[in-house]
């Protein structure tokens, strides 16, 4: 096929054009190209998606199969607008649901209100990803995958929240490792590999439809016997309670200084717990968590595992609170 990335130079985009070419495909990158680089044998059409002239070198073709990641809704329709092609999937994200206290829940799930604004920030997020599922559905509905997807990380991920716990595992294996006491927590996540293929096989194949794609859930106490594993921690284990953790003000799931991964707050006890039936049974799959672990841990050591985290406590604020736990 002749595939179109609109993005193609971070994470994902990147992924499924490296994936795309080993399997034969021809694939064409439009992006600024200020992320990065596309996969080599790629061709990146440098664009500003926010000018007139944005789709010219591309819109003359019939793509095989165009991907789509924004989640400004002017550029989307734009792109809806100038782009022929045969397959069109739009990665959106489970921030399009109005509401996470439902364990297990699927795609029925209510969506939150879409913005009508072309532009918006990161507030608004999760309404923009809605205007852009609707405007895909409105344009290329019989041709059209939606992806909602939950966490995704793995080997390019510069978020660093998939890799935290590892990374912090491996970074100091004997020293004491602070550790939230709520094993039966859930956590997930899902690797970019593993997202890529399946998006490549629902192109390859014509599937359509909506689907959350999202990783394995896994409890918070079976990840942290993983990381330990596989990042060669020995020291202690020092657990913390649950609302102490909370007055102690610690960040949750994302960001400097938080808990990787671990969200308590009430309302969203199905954030990192939805079904994910849909894509299994139209595909999906999951390499073993341990695999995971090990090659995310790798990309941690080429970055760095001593580098200043955007997600994950600093060693100076573990070891205050480890201190705080055990007064």
């Amino acid at each position: 096929m002749d595939i179109l990335i609109l993005g193609g130079t971070a994470f994902l985009g990147r992924e499924l054009a490296r994936q795309g070419l080993a399997r034969g495909h021809a694939v064409t990158c439009l992006a600024r190209g200020e992320s990065g680089g596309v996969a080599e044998g790629a061709t990146l059409v440098v664009a500003d998606r926010g000018r007139p002239d944005a789709y010219d070198a591309v819109r003359e073709k019939e793509w095989g199969a165009v991907f789509e990641v924004s989640w400004q809704p002017g550029f989307v329709r734009e792109a809806l607008a100038a782009l022929d092609a045969k397959h069109w999937t739009y990665v959106s994200s489970g921030n399009a649901y109005a509401a996470f206290d439902v364990p297990g829940a699927d795609e029925s799930a209510p969506l939150r209100e879409a913005t009508d604004q072309d532009v918006v920030d990161r507030e608004l997020y999760g309404e923009a990803k809605v205007a852009c599922e609707l405007a895909s559905v409105e344009a290329v509905g019989d041709r059209l995958v939606i992806a909602r997807a939950g966490l995704i990380g793995g080997p390019g991920d510069l978020s660093d929240r998939g890799g935290a716990w590892v990374a912090r595992a491996a970074r100091a294996p004997e020293e004491p490792l602070l550790v939230p006491d709520t094993p039966d927590l859930a956590t997930s996540v899902i690797d970019v590999r593993d997202l890529a293929s399946w998006l490549l096989d629902n192109a390859e194949r014509g599937t359509t439809g909506t689907f959350d794609t999202v990783g394995p859930v896994v409890p918070f106490g079976e990840w942290i016997s993983l990381v330990r594993e596989v990042g060669g921690h020995t020291g202690p284990v020092v657990l913390a309670p649950q609302t102490w953790l909370e007055e102690q003000k610690v960040e949750q799931y994302m960001g400097p200084e938080s808990i990787a991964m671990w969200i308590t707050e009430p309302g969203y006890e199905g954030w990192s717990n939805r079904s994910g039936a849909a894509a299994t049974q139209a595909g999906l799959t999951h390499r073993p968590r341990k695999d995971f672990l090990v090659d995310t841990l790798a990309w941690e050591r080429e970055l760095g595992l001593d580098r200043e985290r955007k997600a994950g406590l600093s060693p100076a604020r573990e070891r205050e609170l480890i201190e705080g736990v055990q007064q």
